[in-house]
């Protein structure tokens, strides 16, 4: 039996460049899962898997910024575009924030706090979308992206390769500012959702 073939359009709004660094960031989440793990066991090359693992997470955070910025400039937009890549950005994030509350870096009610909010956040996306609805990223929920991605990469990165001062506080710092930041984008979406929701109802 033949195998069904994708038409030239729908091929290549699958294959094309956005999609294809949204995958490669999916693709390395499984490579900062096990780097940290391994960091975390005392092992004598902890801190250089700890080193790896943070270089890795920057390039899966670097790809979260050319994708989207190809996809509006370049009109490659598209539909597993819009769904793959806040889930990708999302896991990434919670892999980095679980494992390190498993080795103690960060408080675990800030890990709360975060993601609650993106539960919440992607229940309402869910439930726009359901109703044609759809709620525009807002500059809060970008900055918000951006201290997320700064915080883990400093708080991942083993202090003893770059023994700078206060390293680990200074990513604490920025990881709080990104909490309250997450709320408030968090808040700011609801509002938005709230506003269409009931404006596409009348």
């Amino acid at each position: 039996m033949p195998r069904p073939r994708l038409e030239p359009e729908v091929r290549h709004e699958i294959f094309n460049l956005p999609n294809v660094l949204t995958a490669f960031r999916i693709l390395l989440i499984p490579l900062v899962l096990v780097l940290m793990a391994w960091s975390a066991d005392g092992e004598p090359h902890a801190s250089r898997y700890a080193m790896f693992a943070a270089l890795v997470y920057s390039a899966a955070a670097i790809t979260d910024f050319f994708d989207g910025w190809l996809a509006r400039n370049f009109g490659m937009l598209s539909i597993i575009g819009k769904f793959m890549d806040p889930v990708a950005d999302k896991v990434l994030v919670c892999v980095a924030l679980v494992m390190l509350i498993a080795g103690s870096k960060i408080p675990a009610w800030v890990v709360f706090f975060i993601l609650a909010r993106e539960l919440v956040i992607t229940g309402l996306r869910g439930v726009a979308a359901s109703a044609g609805i759809v709620v525009a990223a807002s500059g809060m929920g970008k900055l918000k992206s951006v201290l997320q991605y700064t915080a883990l990469c400093i708080l991942i990165f083993p202090p003893v390769v770059l023994p700078i001062p206060y390293l680990h506080e200074l990513g604490l710092i920025v990881l709080y500012v990104s909490a309250v930041m997450t709320v408030w984008s968090g808040v700011d979406y609801f509002y938005r959702f709230q506003k269409l929701f009931l404006q596409a109802g009348k």
